[in-house]
C-alpha cells in the first residue's frame, strides 16, 4: 500500500483558499468547497447533492485482503484531494459549473462504524435506509444525488431504488464494473433482504419492474469471473453489453459512448453506476491496490472520466461511486475529475449547449 499524505500534507500542497473553506469535520472539507448542507431544507434549489455513504462489507477487518479503514477513507480523502482545486472551472471547456449549477455537500450519513465490521443482517439494512433516506431527500428536492461509498448495498442498491420509485416511467442504468454483480443471492449473509456486492444488481431489476434490463448498458467486465448462465440471461434479455476486450478491439471510447443511448431509449430516467475495480491495473497507478479485485485489461481514468461526463450530457438522475481503489491520492483525485466532469456535462445541458 502507498503512503497516503496526511490531511497536514494536503492542505501543504493545496493551491487554493489557504485554510477558509467550509468543513464537515476538521480533516474533512466539503466537495470543491461548495456549500455544506446539515438539513433537508438546505437543499432547495441545488441541482446536485454530494453524499458520503463509509461502508465496507462483510466481518472482520478487510475487505479483499485490503484494511478496511483504508477503504472507509474514501469519503474524506476524495473531499481532501478536492480542495487542491481552486473551484469550478473546467479548463478543458471553458466552464465553470457553478455558473450554472447549484452544488452543495450533505456530508456522510450516519453510518455506525461496527457497521464494517460485524456485518448482521440487521447493521447493513441500518446502513443502507440512512443513505437512502438522503437520497430520497435530494431527489425530493430535484437534485442528483451523486454518492461517494464503497461497498454495497450502500453505493448501489440504495441509489437505484431511491431513483426508480422517484422517476415516473422506466429507468435506464449504466454500469461501470469487472463484475456483474448479479449472482441471485448476497454472498456474505445469504439472506433475502440483502442487496449484496454479489447480487445487488439482481434484487434491484427484481424489487424495481421500473428497470429493464434491454436498458441495462454494462461496461467494463473481461475475463473468468462470471457464470455463463448469469452473463447469457441478460444478453438474451437485451443488456447492451460492452466488455473491456471488446472495446479495446472494436468500439474505442466512441463506441462505447455512443451505445450509452441504450440506457436512454424509452426511458424517463437513468441511474449511472461506477464501480471503480473496473480501472484494474491500467488506471494511474498500480492495480495492486484494490487487493483481490485488481484485473488485468483494466479500464483507464481517462475512459472512467470521459463516461461520466457523457452521461451528465445527456441527463442522469442519480450517480454512484463504489469501490473506489483505497489508498492512493491519485486515485481518489480520478473521483474528484469524474464527478467534476460529470457536473460540466449537467451544466452543459443545463446550459443548452447539449442534448441527448
Amino acid at each position: 500500500m502507498p503512503h497516503y499524505p496526511s490531511w497536514q500534507d494536503t492542505l501543504a500542497g493545496k493551491t487554493w483558499r489557504t485554510t477558509h473553506f467550509p468543513r464537515i469535520k476538521a480533516d474533512m472539507p466539503t466537495f470543491l468547497g461548495v456549500p455544506y448542507a446539515i438539513r433537508d431544507e438546505d437543499l432547495a434549489g441545488a441541482d446536485a447533492v454530494i453524499i458520503g455513504a463509509p461502508f465496507a462489507a462483510g466481518w472482520g477487518t478487510k475487505y479483499s485482503g485490503v484494511d478496511k479503514a483504508e477503504w472507509l477513507a474514501a469519503t474524506v480523502r476524495v473531499r481532501q484531494q478536492s480542495i487542491r482545486y481552486r473551484g469550478g472551472y473546467v479548463q478543458d471547456f471553458d466552464l465553470d459549473i457553478f455558473e450554472h449549477l447549484k452544488v452543495v455537500d450533505y456530508g456522510d450519513v450516519d453510518i455506525p462504524l461496527e457497521a464494517s465490521y460485524e456485518g448482521t443482517v440487521e447493521r447493513i439494512l441500518e446502513a443502507q435506509e440512512g443513505v437512502e433516506r438522503k437520497v430520497k431527500a435530494a431527489l425530493a428536492a430535484g437534485a442528483v444525488p451523486i454518492v461517494i461509498g464503497q461497498n454495497s448495498p450502500c453505493a448501489s442498491y440504495a441509489i437505484g431504488r431511491p431513483v426508480a420509485e422517484h422517476v415516473k416511467g422506466p429507468v435506464g442504468m449504466i454500469s461501470l464494473d469487472t463484475h456483474w454483480d448479479c449472482w441471485p443471492y448476497d454472498w456474505a449473509t445469504m439472506n433475502d433482504h440483502i442487496a449484496g456486492s454479489t447480487n445487488w444488481k439482481d434484487k434491484l431489476f427484481r424489487d424495481c419492474p421500473s428497470y429493464a434490463i434491454r436498458n441495462l448498458v454494462e461496461i467494463g467486465e473481461r475475463g473468468m469471473l462470471e457464470n455463463p448462465e448469469i452473463v447469457r440471461h441478460y444478453l438474451r434479455n437485451g443488456a447492451c453489453f460492452m466488455p473491456m476486450w471488446k472495446i479495446r478491439t472494436e468500439l474505442g471510447i466512441q463506441g462505447v459512448i455512443d451505445n450509452l443511448r441504450h440506457a436512454y431509449d424509452g426511458t424517463a430516467g437513468v441511474y449511472a453506476h461506477f464501480d471503480m475495480d473496473v480501472l484494474g491495473g491500467a488506471g494511474p497507478t498500480e492495480g495492486d491496490i484494490l487487493g483481490e479485485l485488481a484485473e488485468p485489461i483494466g479500464m483507464t481514468d481517462y475512459e472512467a472520466i470521459r463516461i461520466a461526463h457523457e452521461v451528465g450530457k445527456r441527463g442522469c438522475d442519480g450517480l454512484s461511486f463504489l469501490c473506489i481503489p483505497p489508498g492512493s491520492a491519485i486515485m481518489y483525485r480520478v473521483i474528484v475529475y469524474a464527478v467534476t466532469y460529470f457536473l460540466a456535462g449537467l451544466a452543459m445541458r443545463k446550459a443548452g449547449q447539449t442534448g441527448p
